[in-house]
């Protein structure tokens, strides 16, 4: 069970860090387009097998105010959706 708080120390690594500015980087383009998907996010990111790390840069990116998410209850996590902070 993906739990942010267990991950959040392994987005703090140099690994983890290495990937949210990736994700970061993506989270910018996609956000062009107005909105952003979580599995678009973070699918094709280079770094560590495990997808709640990825999911965990994520949600590092909302709580540093990057990405708002708005997603509907009971969304799969993949499904999540975020926007531009301002929006």
């Amino acid at each position: 069970m993906y739990i942010y708080e267990e991950q959040k120390k392994k987005v703090l690594t140099k690994e983890g860090q290495k990937m949210l500015l990736s994700i970061r980087k993506r989270k910018n383009k996609l956000l062009l387009e107005g909105v952003a998907k979580m599995s678009d996010l973070i699918t094709g990111i280079t770094g560590t097998g495990d997808p709640w790390i990825r999911m965990a840069c994520v949600d590092r990116l909302v709580e540093l105010g990057e990405l708002k998410e708005v997603t509907k209850p009971r969304v799969w996590g993949q499904d999540r959706m975020f926007v531009h902070p301002r929006t």
